[in-house]
């Protein structure tokens, strides 16, 4: 057998360990792998290189993709799934390993009725793929999160200022609250409530009646204010699977906020520190399995499947089930918010 594999959307520590793992196990097994570049631009423009074990060597603790990624999406291009189809059967695949999050495993899943025989493995740090506990990135991140806000604990608490992290999380909030819990902030803002200025200001004002001269915000970049009309938007234009850019929610609440206080108001934006650098060790033993597993569930024949973490067991979900709504942070967790405060 010989598989393709691709990794899209934003890049996520664990994707190189993923390919390590598939390629190594692969190899066990007689499965020969090939890579595409660039996500989907790889096989609408036949962009493929062979994965050799030799290839994949050493790459356990390197963050990013060594395939490269894009947001390249073949159904805005005319042509492009018939472009897909033709580029698999010219290289001989046999099925496809999609490595990514809602829109890359989303177009796997719909080119299941071109013939196409794919498998997903979910990689995003906002944990938001239905149907697994965990999805590849995400628990490397919450150590940067959990870091950074260590480390503006220390300013905010010798210059007597309100500090204002923004995380990502365009429609979940796992980020924002684990990270918020793991590092002390003391509020915490997601995207699944909606989040009055009032509220947050008193929450602030609270601790300085406690003689807390600082305070700690989390928040999501998709989190919304309940007097705006939705999420703040970075750029107005979208890209290729309708998204708009987020970005600014943080500073929104810092100038509101400086409205009132007396206290400077001062917000960091991770940005792409988020998604970068090496693994965690938990990422690395998750996407030892989920490649391992990808390999496996082709073995017996499953296909438009997704890996997923289920308490401690790697088993295959339909994509359609997995990719039908952003998985939310659980009502049951949202406790969590209000504990520490």
């Amino acid at each position: 057998m010989r598989a393709g594999v691709l990794t899209g959307g934003g890049d996520s520590p664990g994707i190189n360990a993923a390919l390590r793992s598939i390629v190594r196990f692969g190899a066990k097994r007689g499965i020969e792998v090939m890579g595409f570049l660039e996500g989907w631009k790889g096989p609408m423009q036949n962009l493929v290189q062979p994965l050799t074990v030799a290839d994949v060597s050493g790459l356990l603790h390197i963050g990013g993709t060594i395939l490269g990624s894009s947001r390249t999406n073949p159904f805005r291009v005319d042509g492009g799934p018939e472009q897909v189809v033709e580029t698999l059967d010219v290289n001989g695949i046999d099925f496809l390993i999609a490595i990514g999050g809602d829109d890359t495993m989303g177009v796997a899943h719909r080119l299941a009725p071109y013939g196409v025989e794919a498998i997903g493995i979910p990689q995003t740090i906002d944990n938001d793929i239905a149907l697994t506990d965990y999805s590849l990135g995400f628990w490397s991140a919450i150590e940067v999160v959990s870091e950074a806000l260590d480390r503006l604990h220390t300013t905010a608490a010798s210059h007597h200022r309100v500090l204002i992290l923004e995380v990502m999380g365009r429609d979940a909030g796992w980020l924002s609250l684990y990270g918020g819990i793991a590092g002390g902030a003391d509020v915490i803002l997601i995207p699944e409530i909606q989040f009055d200025m009032d509220a947050v200001y008193a929450k602030i004002q609270r601790r300085e009646r406690l003689k807390k001269r600082f305070s700690i915000v989390i928040i999501a970049e998709g989190a919304v204010p309940a007097s705006a009309h939705g999420q703040v938007v970075a750029e107005a234009e979208v890209d290729a699977f309708g998204h708009a850019r987020l970005g600014g929610v943080g500073q929104y609440v810092a100038n509101r906020l400086s409205e009132r206080m007396q206290m400077p108001v001062r917000v960091t934006n991770l940005a792409y520190l988020q998604r970068g650098g090496s693994p965690a060790p938990f990422d690395r033993i998750l996407a030892s399995r989920f490649g391992a597993a990808a390999i496996e569930f082709a073995e017996d024949g499953q296909f438009d499947v997704m890996t997923a973490l289920q308490a401690t067991a790697i088993v295959p979900v339909a994509l359609e089930d997995a990719l039908r709504a952003p998985r939310p942070v659980k009502e049951g967790l949202r406790y969590l918010l209000e504990l520490f405060e």
